[in-house]
């Protein structure tokens, strides 16, 4: 039987396809590649706000054309969409031969060969049953790979539908997290890039008390070069944290904190636990603490109690602080969350007009950060050769895969992806850098 699959959203979402793959691998069925002929196309999906909604059901209406024309044979859809929206995608898209929720993607196996022998299956687990510990199937380059340490989130954002599509906040055993860290060492990962929908409240929950700390501890002993943090959230970030974070080698000084906003009345409301000053004040001890640090953050325009006063206030704040990346997205107003059920709001027209100005606003930051690096010799992680700039293309530590920009660079010599070279910042190309090979 072949079988192929679609990823949509998130890296987390992306650790789930592997985990499917994985257990299609192993039970003897053929992985074919995107756009090849296949029995059963699975479509894992994101359902997290309008756009990610948007690209899932085009994905789905693409691939039941390629069924129409008689080039793949079923469409499986699991994922966020279904799980947010079962009865709809039962009703409105007839060419979906079959579903299966969050909780249910260790029955793809079964569920493969239910609707190859002519069912439908419609399989729904518990959304917040421990985390399954599943072998993968590394679908990124083989130099790094995203190690997932828990599921779901408590942090209930007024605007966020996660907790009801992922469930409760569900950390990893530390033993399995090491198992699995292990061998992606073995298997020559070079950068372990840590994730979950909130790392900083990993261990809570089984053992009682915030255990990253430890765990990262134990995650530098294994055979990586970099470790990446993806997702810690602000009002979780310790002492004993931030310590670990600079003195530990392998840790990059990259970290990714989602504040959404800065407006306390719009923090509030949005169910935050910060407060400007707060943050203000995280920003500077993270910053005198970790030298060379930088930031990356996702910003919300348009959240119910952002009049004028408080978009401005947001724009000011970020010319203060200085955060290095960001994420932009207009106010997506997603039904079951209390945000959506408040009324002083901007317009969707608005929310976007505003998201513009702010990516504008950090556009002029990063410009500045790339200028300050003009002439510094940086480590690079190469992930290849791009044949149209006719150049190697890699990553220092202030960036991160597939959100974060590039560095191409220049070699005298032929250099294998997954190696580490340094590089000599001399310029900019499209809001990238670019750079020399140095030995």
């Amino acid at each position: 039987m072949k079988v192929s699959f679609i990823s949509l959203g998130c890296a987390k979402n992306l650790v789930n396809t592997e985990q499917m793959m994985a257990l299609c691998r192993d039970a003897g069925m053929e992985l074919m590649a995107e756009g090849q002929s296949a029995d059963v196309v699975v479509i894992n999906t994101c359902g997290f706000i309008d756009s990610a909604k948007s690209e899932a059901i085009d994905t789905i209406l693409s691939v039941a054309e390629q069924k129409d024309a008689g080039q793949v044979g079923k469409i499986l859809v699991t994922g966020c969409l279904t799980q947010r929206y079962k009865e709809e995608i039962l009703k409105e898209l007839p060419e979906v031969d079959g579903i299966l929720g969050t909780g249910s993607y260790s029955d793809i196996v079964p569920a493969i060969r239910e609707v190859m022998g002519g069912g439908t299956p419609c399989r729904f687990g518990s959304i917040h049953a421990p985390v399954e510990e599943l072998d993968r199937v590394l679908t990124t380059p083989s130099h790094y790979a995203y190690l997932r340490i828990a599921e779901g989130c408590d942090n209930h954002c007024a605007y966020c539908v996660i907790p009801s599509l992922r469930g409760k906040y569900r950390s990893r055993r530390m033993e399995d997290v090491l198992a699995e860290a292990a061998r992606l060492a073995d298997a020559g990962v070079k950068e372990c890039i840590v994730i979950a929908q909130d790392i900083t409240r990993y261990g809570i929950d089984l053992y009682g008390r915030r255990e990253l700390p430890r765990l990262l501890k134990e995650l530098c002993r294994l055979d990586f070069r970099w470790i990446r943090l993806h997702y810690l959230y602000p009002d979780e970030i310790t002492d004993e944290l931030i310590d670990t974070i600079a003195s530990e080698p392998k840790i990059l000084n990259y970290l990714d904190l989602p504040i959404q906003h800065c407006n306390d009345a719009v923090l509030k409301a949005m169910n935050r636990r910060d407060t400007k000053e707060e943050l203000l004040a995280l920003f500077r001890k993270l910053r005198e603490r970790i030298p060379g640090l930088v930031l990356r953050t996702s910003l919300i325009t348009g959240l119910p109690y952002e009049d004028e006063d408080a978009f401005n206030e947001l724009c000011e704040f970020l010319r203060q602080v200085r955060i290095e990346r960001a994420g932009v997205f207009p106010y997506s107003p997603e039904e079951g969350t209390p945000a959506a059920k408040m009324t002083n709001r901007v317009d969707t027209a608005e929310a976007e007009r505003r998201a513009e100005l702010v990516v504008d606003v950090q556009s002029d930051i990063m410009d500045d950060f790339n200028d300050s690096r003009m002439g510094e010799t940086v480590e690079v992680l190469c992930d290849g050769f791009d044949g149209q700039s006719m150049s190697y293309v890699g990553r220092s530590y202030a960036e991160s895969p597939d959100i974060d920009g590039r560095i191409y660079f220049t070699a005298d010599r032929e250099i294998d992806p997954g190696r580490f070279v340094m590089v000599r910042i001399t310029g900019t190309m499209d809001g990238e850098l670019t750079g020399e090979m140095e030995e």
